[in-house]
């Protein structure tokens, strides 16, 4: 599957997520060193099975608390993903997911492409203000390189759709994402250890501006993703810190989901190599 790693900005207030929404058994061999030559990913479109009817189910759990410490109680939940179908967004073709409760925020759509030249989210339903000023925008990019990185957007000035000093105006933001392939190392969840998965991470940094005092105050949104060959995501966490007015105030959510179980639509595991752009 491709989300519930997004990396798309739903801003929400209280303790959502930025949902804001890659694989093989065998021998163990060991992570990417960050010094290393690049290591190129054969077939990575494998890593990203989007077959219509291919289901995954995921054990989830959050915590939330203050900015220096996390509450010790953690939040039990289950998110079952799925490949519904085709849509056209945009004049293009997308395919789409449903997420029955990612992140535990409850049922949502969300929208992405596939081709030569990566992927690209088209955006969710529900979606938020800031969301829809950025899509699409891409979230992997083709030929895939352990390590590489690339900037996803940078944006100044735009609408965060929320009044955080409640002065009854919405908030300006400048949000910046940053996409990296980091290693190629094993991870275990309930289903199995994947040897060779694929460890990405993207990076969210949001300067809020409040209408009131002009002061400046920041959010941050880090998430680690390990995807498998022929499985797709088996596993993720979340860390987000979010913006108060005061920052005595300042929450820090962290959500990990770990795969379950999984229902492909066929026997083959793996995709037909992707169209062109």
């Amino acid at each position: 599957m491709i989300c519930p790693f997004i990396f798309s900005p739903s801003f929400r207030p209280a303790t959502s997520i930025f949902l804001v929404s890659l694989f093989w058994l065998g021998l163990l061999s060991p992570a990417v060193a960050a010094d290393s030559s690049p290591l190129v990913i054969e077939g990575a479109h494998e890593y990203f099975p989007d077959q219509i009817g291919n289901e995954w189910v995921y054990r989830g759990t959050m915590n939330e608390g203050g900015l220096v410490q996390i509450a010790e109680k953690a939040t039990q939940f289950t998110n079952v993903s799925k490949v519904m179908g085709k849509e056209i967004q945009e004049g293009v073709e997308v395919t789409v997911f449903h997420d029955t409760n990612p992140g535990n925020q409850g049922p949502s759509d969300s929208y992405y492409r596939r081709d030569a030249a990566g992927i690209r989210y088209y955006g969710s339903k529900p979606g938020t203000t800031l969301e829809r000023q950025l899509v699409p925008y891409q979230i992997v990019r083709f030929p895939l390189d352990v390590p590489s990185s690339f900037e996803q957007f940078n944006r100044t000035g735009l609408e965060l759709g929320m009044d955080i000093d409640r002065d009854g105006e919405s908030e300006k933001v400048d949000i910046v994402a940053i996409s990296s392939a980091q290693a190629q190392e094993a991870v275990t969840v309930p289903t199995g250890t994947y040897p060779h998965a694929i460890r990405l991470e993207a990076k969210m940094t949001m300067q809020v501006h409040l209408s009131e005092s002009g002061k400046t105050i920041q959010g941050t949104d880090t998430m680690t993703v390990w995807f498998a060959r022929g499985v797709g995501l088996v596993k993720y966490i979340e860390r987000q810190t979010i913006p108060s007015s005061r920052s005595e105030n300042e929450r820090v959510v962290e959500v990990t989901e770990e795969l379950e179980k999984i229902t492909l639509a066929t026997d083959i595991a793996f995709l037909p190599k992707p169209s062109s752009p």
